[in-house]
């Protein structure tokens, strides 16, 4: 007989909004990073290393031998192991790939240790096919309030700005960890398509009932992942306002954001996959200042030469939406007027 209790995925899907449980995932590092419940602690039962031996174990010699490794793994760890769950307060499930072994090992080692944990039935995978299942059948009632501009025109700042006001923001780049461009994954760490997934829905049913949600004017893929039909219809459908900065403050949010001094040669290998596309004198011009350093000047004739053509031919895409027009020397500029056009936030 289990020591534990199991939580169903019925269940977590009720009480994940009042955030009543601490969801921790005992999957290896590795697997925490590449796409999880969002919100959970990762408090691995194996590492990557420990968990790639044990697997070859599983399947070159045989079932006991694994098992037989696992334990004696567990066993070094396991005062260590058991603290990380003591500290946690309140109630707490764990979960791994399919709710199966290492789940269960850790709900019935701490239940020995009168930590009480639940387990959630089906782990990850039955999670994922919840949030693929909902997206599926989603109808997303708020209007869009969709904020367009040139490259530069600081959009992700200002709905961040805008959000810490208050303000309902679905932040797409951040949740695809990309920020929509050739160079859009520089300093960044882009997701994949099952994290970008939970992200969205995350903010979908927070917002479900918010009277309207702001978003930048995004294409259908961001780095690794595509946004939903359905989400980029209501977009179309939106209302659309259009931030407009002077060259000069665009340069500098640019050179804010990605920090090029950093990333040399990402931003050298980003601009030779758009060379060709550029006017060979600029184009010459663009990869001596990147080279040299001269971040500012690049920025400034990819703007001019490349990014600001191909943003006009982009917002022909809207030729029957209407624009209000936000023009501003600042991002902050740019938030203040925006505040004065948006209805306040609930």
């Amino acid at each position: 007989m289990d020591m534990f209790q199991d939580l169903s995925l019925e269940d977590w899907v009720e009480q994940r909004e009042r955030k009543a449980i601490t969801m921790i995932d005992v999957r290896s590092p590795s697997e925490f990073a590449e796409s999880t419940i969002p919100g959970s602690l990762n408090i691995p039962l194996f590492d990557d290393r420990e968990r790639a031996e044990i697997g070859t174990l599983y399947k070159q010699v045989s079932v006991e031998a694994a098992k037989q490794r696992g334990l004696e793994v567990v066993s070094a760890k396991l005062p260590d192991f058991v603290r990380k769950f003591a500290e946690i307060s309140g109630r707490k499930a764990v979960f791994c790939w399919r709710g199966g072994m290492r789940s269960r090992t850790t709900a019935t080692l701490l239940s020995l240790m009168d930590i009480h944990t639940y387990r959630l039935s089906g782990g990850y995978r039955a999670y994922r096919q919840w949030v693929v299942s909902t997206l599926e059948g989603m109808e997303f009632a708020p209007d869009l309030t969709v904020i367009h501009g040139n490259t530069g025109s600081g959009k992700t700042l200002l709905l961040r700005k805008l959000q810490d006001k208050g303000y309902p923001v679905m932040d797409l780049e951040g949740m695809a960890g990309h920020r929509g461009s050739v160079f859009g994954q520089i300093g960044l760490q882009a997701r994949n398509q099952k994290m970008f997934d939970s992200l969205l829905l995350e903010d979908l049913l927070r917002y479900r009932e918010a009277p309207y949600v702001l978003m930048e004017a995004e294409s259908k893929r961001i780095g690794k992942a595509v946004v939903p039909d359905f989400l980029m219809a209501k977009k179309e459908q939106g209302r659309h306002i259009r931030i407009d900065l002077p060259t000069d403050a665009r340069v500098q949010i640019i050179l804010e954001d990605y920090e090029p001094w950093n990333h040399p040669e990402a931003c050298l290998q980003a601009f030779r996959r758009i060379k060709s596309k550029i006017h060979t004198p600029i184009a010459a011009e663009i990869e001596q200042c990147l080279l040299a350093g001269r971040y500012d000047r690049a920025v400034e004739l990819l703007l001019i030469s490349y990014y600001d053509p191909r943003y006009a031919h982009t917002e022909g895409q809207y030729e029957d939406a209407e624009f209000t027009v936000i023009r501003a020397g600042s991002v902050d500029e740019a938030v203040a007027e925006a505040e004065r056009l948006l209805p306040k936030p609930v």
